[in-house]
């Protein structure tokens, strides 16, 4: 399975969820998770996506906690089963 089918879950989740799943992207700045999650109710999630098996590099795993640490919600999936649990 690829990462994108993935991605492409989690996409059809949180339409289901009434939400948006943009692509995040922040030039000059390397290692950010792969999407922002806007939920009903102001909610804000980040979401790292990997391929069955893989993990977050050393610096994601680092952005990760930084993010964690300002109170930041940040989601790690790597399989269509956590995309379609996401909630």
């Amino acid at each position: 399975m690829l990462e994108k089918q993935i991605e492409a879950a989690l996409v059809r989740r949180v339409k289901e969820l009434g939400g948006l799943c943009e692509k995040f992207v922040s030039p000059g700045r390397r290692s950010v998770p792969d999407r922002i999650v806007t939920l009903p109710g102001g909610r804000i999630v980040f979401v790292e996506l990997k391929a069955p098996g893989k993990y977050p590099t050393e610096l994601q795993e680092r952005d990760h906690e930084r993010r964690r640490a300002l109170g930041c919600e940040v989601w790690v999936i790597d399989s269509i089963e956590g995309a379609n649990a996401f909630s």
